[in-house]
């Protein structure tokens, strides 16, 4: 008699589960703490690890195994555990194993410095599913520690690196690209293409950095200012990888147009985030107190049925942003949005220079605009993506 598999695998848009109607939500990200181990100069989020205040204000294990569970109710399939260093959180293990025994792949992301013997060794017995991400902040201790300003960060860094590779537990590795480390980019990606799991050329690099969204921290927020790229050495940057260029096309092609007054169009439908205090709203990086929903007086459900579509319908006011942004070709990958648009001046439709400067730097070097032009000044606009898809420059 021939055996039979009991099981068959199949990807997840092939399966019968949502043939009639989409779940209301397919992944989550929980921000699990916003207290972090290292003091990075860059960072727009971390507050010291030892900040009782925070820690005390922060979603219990209970709420938050409540959070997961009605999110797998609604169709979840995946979380990310994020922070700060989600690590820190002593219940780190419970939820983790919480979520992987209620059926959630589980995405962490963390710098890797509080990896140890133990945790590899659960997460080599209890897979994530996802590859675990890993922020690198220097490939020598003197910048990784001038980025995190904490004694003994790389070491432990590397510590923990080492143990997932010998427990052979997945992981990728992502750069964030400041003066202390711009100089050992080509030591970052040799030794990412040792890493089995990065399939492929490393050039993930992190380097627009978003100022802190809390509005709460001037002094920081100029230092953050000081640290970015200038927009020529960043499209420099992003064009290095050979594929750069065709990868643009497939997304211009597919995405590529003005997109009007609506301000949340970052496509994060059928996902949500909920930062480390229990609000549920559209990304973490978001603020606004009325962009915020608190899954304390109510319930997830709730907040993907009745509040989000709010926030979908927002429309611009602000004049500037009308004239162009509203118009703008490039918005498409443009990082102006709302998030960051509060970040920096305290409101959601203010134009951020910083971004804009970034996407025609891009666009010049692809061709799509003229040096000195505005792409919302351009009304050929299909013209010249036509002529940039099919491999040409304008002129």
């Amino acid at each position: 008699m021939q055996s039979q598999s009991y099981i068959i695998e199949k990807p997840i848009n092939k399966s019968d589960l949502w043939r009639d109607k989409k779940p209301l939500l397919d992944h989550l990200d929980i921000e699990l703490t916003e207290r972090c181990n290292n003091n990075c100069i860059h960072c727009c989020i971390n507050i010291p690890a030892n900040d009782m205040d925070a820690k005390q204000k922060e979603l219990s294990t209970e709420e938050v195994k409540k959070i997961l569970l009605e999110a797998i109710s609604l169709g979840c399939i995946s979380v990310r555990f994020t922070g700060g260093e989600p690590l820190l959180r002593e219940d780190f293990e419970e939820l983790y194993i919480f979520a992987r025994k209620s059926g959630l792949r589980v995405l962490i992301f963390t710098n890797a410095t509080l990896i140890t013997p133990y945790l590899a060794e659960l997460f080599s017995k209890i897979p994530p599913l996802v590859k675990i991400g890993i922020t690198v902040y220097g490939m020598k201790e003197s910048s990784y520690e001038a980025v995190t300003r904490v004694p003994g960060s790389f070491k432990a860094f590397r510590n923990g690196v080492g143990l997932l590779l010998e427990k052979k537990v997945p992981f990728t590795v992502r750069g964030a690209l400041l003066p202390q480390n711009i100089d050992e980019m080509d030591e970052l990606e040799n030794w990412a293409s040792t890493i089995p799991w990065m399939e492929g050329s490393f050039s993930e690099y992190v380097m627009f950095f978003k100022l802190r969204s809390g509005r709460k921290d001037d002094i920081k927020n100029e230092s953050i200012k000081g640290l970015r790229l200038k927009p020529e050495e960043g499209s420099r940057i992003l064009s290095r990888g050979n594929d750069y260029v065709e990868g643009m096309k497939e997304f211009c092609h597919q995405f590529m147009r003005p997109l009007g007054d609506k301000l949340f169009l970052c496509g994060a439908r059928c996902k949500g985030c909920v930062d480390a205090y229990g609000y549920f709203k559209l990304c973490l990086s978001l603020r606004d107190p009325a962009c915020m929903h608190s899954l304390k007086k109510s319930s997830l459900k709730d907040g993907l049925i009745n509040f989000l579509p709010k926030l979908y319908k927002i429309q611009a006011v602000n004049p500037e942003y009308l004239r162009r942004c509203a118009r703008c070709f490039l918005k498409v990958f443009c990082e102006q949005c709302p998030a960051n648009s509060w970040a920096e001046h305290g409101t959601l439709d203010t134009p951020v220079e910083y971004f804009c400067d970034i996407t025609h730097a891009q666009a010049r070097f692809l061709g799509l605009v003229r040096e000195r032009e505005k792409a919302w000044e351009v009304r050929q606009w299909k013209t010249r993506l036509g002529k940039f898809l099919k491999g040409g420059i304008y002129e």
